[in-house]
């Protein structure tokens, strides 16, 4: 690309593309997305106040529908003086040779394609340099490197988050062997996610995650505690002479154990769906996890003489 190409882009792309952005990127993974340069629209519960589960875009960087040919004549023409300050020795003479390409596609079908890139993935402004910075596409079709629709439900997946489950007990500060240890999440909300990824006016595509069930990790093995997983979608709050259907039975004291606990682990298990089926993609569930200790004693009995 020569310096007038890349100053006039860069000019282009000091103008906001429109549309608050999405953020699903989850800290501590190289996962997510966040997008820059961009026209996509994020939104829906699932998008933010949640927790990712590391799900990775398989490309870093594409091609959006931008603006017309009228559109990209205007911003062009706007960045004017931005252009001659990055080119001091330019000349009017080369800054119109430059707005040529533009004008030449005024009152032709299509529209200028720009690039984007996922900030999240650590290739993707390296890929996004390696792109032109405006390409023209004739209606109906897409450029090599253009977003499709089965991408954008891509991006709606990776910025897909579900609450982080608090975990709550029964007994809650210490259990016994072979006492029933009552599991259940507590301000779980709304069981349903959902997040629409969309270029306004252009395509759309949202994918809703649905809290299904739990799963329970004792912290050990079978021969120390058995565990019953009838749960629903957020296990059986503590009910006294309620049949026990949700927990743990531990049956030996958590003396030996590293800290003497059992690390008890509870994972809420989210299924994912492309709604409508615009693409069919088939998801694994989001999974996320929260751990509490659990100290088990033994119940001390007292033997009287008569």
């Amino acid at each position: 690309m020569n310096r007038l190409l890349s100053v006039a882009a860069a000019g282009l792309l000091l103008l906001d593309p429109g549309g608050p952005r999405g953020d699903g990127f989850q800290d501590g993974r190289t996962a997510g997305v966040r997008l820059e340069n961009s026209k996509i629209v994020i939104t829906g519960n699932g998008a933010k106040g949640g927790k990712a589960d590391g799900y990775q875009l398989k490309r870093p960087c594409w091609y959006e529908p931008g603006p017309d040919a009228s559109q990209m004549l205007r911003t062009q023409e706007e960045v004017r003086a931005y252009w001659f300050r990055m080119n001091p020795n330019g000349t009017e003479e080369q800054f119109q040779a430059f707005l040529k390409q533009f004008k030449d596609k005024i009152g032709k079908p299509g529209r200028w394609w720009t690039p984007a890139y996922n900030e999240a993935d650590a290739r993707g402004r390296a890929c996004w340099g390696g792109l032109d910075q405006f390409v023209w596409v004739p209606p109906g079709t897409t450029p090599p490197a253009g977003i499709t629709l089965a991408e954008l439900v891509e991006i709606a997946r990776a910025a897909l988050t579900v609450p982080e489950p608090k975990v709550k007990l029964n007994p809650d500060v210490k259990s016994y062997v072979n006492l029933p240890t009552w599991v259940w999440l507590e301000g779980v909300g709304e069981t349903t996610r959902s997040v629409t990824a969309s270029i306004p006016g252009i395509m759309s595509a949202t994918v809703t995650a649905s809290l299904e069930d739990i799963k329970i990790d004792a912290g050990t093995s079978s021969d120390r505690a058995e565990v019953r997983e009838e749960c629903g979608a957020a296990g059986r709050p503590y009910q006294r002479g309620g049949e026990f259907t949700c927990g743990v039975r531990y049956l030996r004291a958590s003396i030996d154990q590293p800290r003497e606990v059992y690390v008890l682990t509870v994972t809420t298990v989210w299924p994912v769906e492309v709604e409508d089926d615009v693409v069919p993609f088939a998801y694994d569930p989001v999974e996320v996890g929260a751990t509490r200790d659990v100290p088990v004693g033994e119940v001390q009995s007292t033997v009287r003489r008569p």
